[in-house]
């Protein structure tokens, strides 16, 4: 469901940026590396906590 949740806001803003003739604030694939990004900080934040958690214990 979230998945869908997405795409359609993501639709939602395409069509604005669509009625309003202006262009994405980034490139294609320049926003997708960012997208990338975002994923991989999510993933490895709580794994270097957990890495210096245990370090420290």
């Amino acid at each position: 469901m979230n998945y869908l949740i997405s795409l359609a806001i993501g639709l939602g803003v395409g069509l604005i940026y669509g009625a309003l003739d202006f262009r994405s604030p980034a490139p294609p694939a320049i926003a997708l590396v960012g997208l990338l990004g975002m994923l991989a900080g999510e993933k490895l934040w709580p794994m270097g906590r957990e890495l210096i958690a245990g370090w420290l214990s």
